[in-house]
């Protein structure tokens, strides 16, 4: 009768164990997958003039649009070194460039190491053509973003090709290139989208406010920082902008998910 007994239970203690077993399984099965970054792609433009200009591609899974992003003075693309994959995370591919105006501040400028010496601002427009004739085999809306005077060249770009450019993202702009009103006078011939921002330095933020000023599109910010705030994109980067940087972080994701969420 023990024997009788004992097969019933042993096999309903197995059939208890299996179905646990299915369930765990079956949550494991269920719970998503992180979708891992893809590697970062190195690209070589050549601007009208014929240089070489060196960049770094990262991509982005199911890419919203493509943003260019263009460096401050004596910088290099590897000042978006830590910002592409956060921008990647957030659906955005993006094409960083090295500049013929730029130097060694965050790492070596390929562009301007072959040239043996750096050019000057305005001649740099030819190198942001560049990057912008390239993003149109990529299908996707183009961005473009600037820091500090790549910040007013861009104004001066997105004017110069009408209907080629989504929105427009501006750190610390100014007129840097002369003493006149060039930007001010390109900006008013934006019709995208625009977000400018800088440091918290009263003379910059009046800057920014006097280039967003003539800007006919409906859609134009100012984001002045309360906390922290430094010249350029590198109010995004923590171990610069300790105070400041998530903030203005949220404002540019708040922007960017607004014009090509």
């Amino acid at each position: 009768m023990r024997g009788l007994v004992l097969i019933p239970l042993m096999l309903l203690a197995a059939c208890g164990g299996q179905s646990h077993k299915t369930a765990a399984d079956n949550s494991a099965a269920a719970a998503p997958t992180p979708t891992p970054m893809r590697a970062s792609e190195p690209v070589t433009l050549q601007a009208a003039d014929g240089v070489k200009v060196v960049g770094r591609y990262q991509p982005a899974t199911n890419a919203k649009a493509l943003i260019l992003l263009f460096h401050q003075a004596e910088s290099s693309k590897d000042e978006y070194r830590d910002i592409q994959p956060r921008l990647a995370e957030a659906g955005f591919a993006s094409l960083a460039i090295d500049q013929r105006a730029g130097g060694r501040l965050f790492g070596i400028n390929e562009t301007v190491a072959a040239l043996g010496k750096p050019a000057d601002y305005l001649a740099a427009k030819q190198d942001l053509e560049a990057a912008l004739a390239w993003a149109k085999d990529r299908k996707l809306p183009v961005i473009l973003w600037g820091s500090s005077y790549s910040a007013s060249l861009v104004f001066l770009v997105a004017a110069a090709h009408p209907g080629e450019v989504k929105a427009l993202l501006a750190f610390s702009p100014g007129e840097y290139f002369g003493g006149g009103r060039d930007v001010e006078n390109a900006a008013a011939k934006v019709d995208v989208p625009v977000f400018v921002t800088s440091s918290q330095d009263p003379q910059e933020v009046a800057d920014a406010r006097a280039i967003l000023k003539p800007v006919p599109a409906a859609v134009k910010q100012q984001f002045v920082p309360t906390k922290g705030g430094v010249h350029g994109s590198s109010t995004l980067l923590k171990e610069r902008n300790p105070e400041g940087a998530e903030a203005a972080w949220t404002a540019v994701l708040a922007f960017l998910s607004k014009v090509a969420g």
